[in-house]
């Protein structure tokens, strides 16, 4: 297949992908659940199972009893408060239900429903999340050693490969991305999801901005500057108002999305015109950074309450990480070699 035929069926794919309407939550509407909580709340019991932190507040303080007894402190870390506990055993307890009468899975205040293991609201995705940290930083510390102890430097000590900072600084934002990825999952309060969408939003700004100048091969320090800077306002300005004005997760989702659908088609375009010889590399990440893209829109229920789109999305990601450090390092040494060929 022709590389302008691949790119046309690619950009058809992405497209296709923004055409689904994002859905409202219905299971935090559901009159059942709602008084199950409220009933939880008050009682500190949901059928037979009853919780300790109910007698507490949300600061750790005790409701009746003697001032020195407050709720240990591991619990307020984990928000393990009555609210949480009461919301979480409503849903199973409703979902239990629905399941008896045949009824779809259905999300509670914008999250399908996890089963919990040690604590751990998402275990699937926190793993994965985990092993794309460790591939990011297995792949950046191969990159780092290749390019200042492999490959020839400059007199001045400085690599020849003239995007060695530009990806030192994408995977230091990539691991902590990662990082603030697996917080979340692990614990989803409002501190944790700010923290892992503003990762995720500065992760994806500054892709967009490597695709750029990578791919139109931005040398020239005040050209670089011209694109980098409109592109870093405009992430930092989003960041600012999704922390401290609205966390608005619809907008978030389109900001998100066009800046992915724009990092993955400059990538597409730049590898089916190339001659560079990593180029079968960077189209499967792109093929494959599509397919996770599709699945984080038309998400669907966890699978036995624990696998869902995301966590598939997450695993997809690990090999393609360690294809995408591998077409970095590729690029720095064909980068080298040119340089190098072309001073002799």
């Amino acid at each position: 297949m022709a590389p302008r035929l691949r790119c046309i069926l690619f950009l058809a794919a992405l497209s296709a992908a923004l055409l689904p309407p994002l859905l409202a939550s219905s299971g935090d509407a559901d009159p059942i659940y709602r008084s199950c909580v409220e009933q939880c709340q008050k009682s500190g019991c949901v059928g037979e199972k009853c919780f300790q932190h109910c007698k507490f507040s949300s600061d750790g303080k005790p409701i009746d009893g003697p001032w020195y007894i407050e709720e240990p402190l591991y619990l307020r870390w984990k928000q393990w408060d009555c609210q949480t506990d009461c919301r979480y055993h409503c849903m199973l307890a409703r979902e239990e239900e629905r399941g008896r009468l045949g009824d779809k899975p259905v999300k509670y205040h914008g999250k399908w429903p996890f089963w919990r293991v040690y604590g751990i609201q998402e275990p699937v995705s926190v793993a994965l999340s985990a092993l794309n940290l460790a591939m990011q930083f297995q792949g950046w510390i191969s990159f780092f050693i290749l390019v200042y102890y492999k490959l020839p430097l400059r007199p001045t000590r400085k690599t020849y490969y003239a995007y060695t900072g530009v990806w030192h600084i994408w995977g230091i934002l990539s691991m902590n991305a990662w990082f603030w990825s697996g917080v979340f999952h692990s614990r989803d309060v409002e501190l944790t999801e700010k923290l892992d969408i503003s990762s995720a939003v500065a992760l994806l700004g500054f892709s967009l901005i490597v695709a750029i100048l990578r791919a139109f091969n931005v040398r020239d320090e005040a050209a670089r500057v011209m694109v980098c800077a409109p592109l870093i306002a405009f992430v930092t300005t989003h960041i600012l108002y999704l922390n401290f004005y609205k966390l608005d997760c619809g907008l978030n989702m389109k900001v998100c999305t066009a800046m992915g659908v724009a990092h993955l088609l400059i990538w597409a375009v730049w590898a089916g015109t190339t001659r560079h010889l990593s180029r079968w590399k960077l189209w499967v990440v792109v093929v494959g950074g599509g397919l996770t893209m599709l699945l984080e829109i038309y998400d669907f229920p966890p699978y036995r309450g624990f696998i869902d789109a995301h966590a598939i999305a997450n695993g997809i990601t690990i090999p393609l990480t360690y294809l995408w450090w591998s077409f970095v390092k590729d690029d720095a040494e064909f980068m080298t070699a040119a340089l190098l060929k072309k001073a002799k």
